[in-house]
């Protein structure tokens, strides 16, 4: 019985002589080996900047419908009796497909992305994003000259094809 002892009480021993052992060996080894780190540089804050082109200026106060009619009767040498139901119909369909979750792409106005909505107890709220081109807003140019406008309407249609 003598002898299990004594060889439990040594592997005992030698187990924690080569575990006592080992630790610093390694270490000792992890520290010579390991490759020195260059040393550390403080880190600097990074402070967020938020980039625009151009700031959002408002031009005056919103446009309403009426003034939307206005202008389109002025640049179109139409009757306002004829304009006008042109116009509601447009907005009407403008708006059933926003509601309907489609994206717009209208040349001249740019193309129209939803980003998401919102039903509310009285409205529904749409947020979209319009990409418009460097040459959007006016497409007929500032004068009357016949060939000028047909140039325009040309060139309106190759993009358009």
């Amino acid at each position: 019985m003598m002898a299990t002892t004594t060889k439990t009480s040594r592997s005992k021993t030698s187990s924690k002589t080569t575990r006592g052992t080992a630790k610093p060996a390694t270490r000792a080894a992890a520290t010579n080996t390991a490759p020195k780190a260059a040393p550390e540089e403080p880190v600097q804050a990074v402070t967020p900047v938020v980039v625009t082109d151009t700031p959002v200026e408002s031009a005056g106060p919103e446009m309403k419908k009426q003034e939307l009619l206005d202008k389109v009767v002025s640049r179109s040498d139409t009757r306002k009796k004829f304009a006008k139901p042109v116009v509601e119909a447009m907005l009407e369909i403008l708006g059933e497909t926003l509601a309907e979750g489609r994206e717009l792409n209208l040349p001249p106005l740019g193309k129209v992305k939803l980003n998401r909505t919102k039903e509310g107890a009285r409205a529904r709220v749409i947020v979209a994003k319009i990409r418009q081109s460097k040459q959007g807003g006016n497409i007929l140019p500032a004068d009357d000259d016949a060939e000028n406008v047909s140039d325009v309407k040309d060139e309106v249609a190759d993009r358009a094809e």
